[in-house]
């Protein structure tokens, strides 16, 4: 995937910096399985487990706590 659409972790806002960690997790899933057709038919196993649904949450949050430290927790 050769487009380039990550400049910055830099965000205004929280909110931002949170919608920013899902969509770094969401691209890192797609990176691992370019393959649409397969990460449709694998998502009714994912999407009914709680383990995974946790896994996920768990990845986003250490998406966001980086995204966190590079915007030195919104402090002014």
């Amino acid at each position: 995937m050769a487009d380039i659409w990550l400049t910055t972790l830099v965000t205004a806002t929280p909110q931002e910096g949170f919608e920013l960690a899902i969509t770094l997790s969401r691209r890192g899933v797609k990176y691992t399985q370019p393959d649409a057709s397969v990460l449709k038919q694998l998502r009714p196993d994912y999407a009914n487990s709680a383990e995974a649904l946790t896994a996920a949450s768990h990845v986003i949050a250490t998406h966001f706590q980086t995204i966190a430290a590079a915007n030195d927790y919104w402090r002014k």
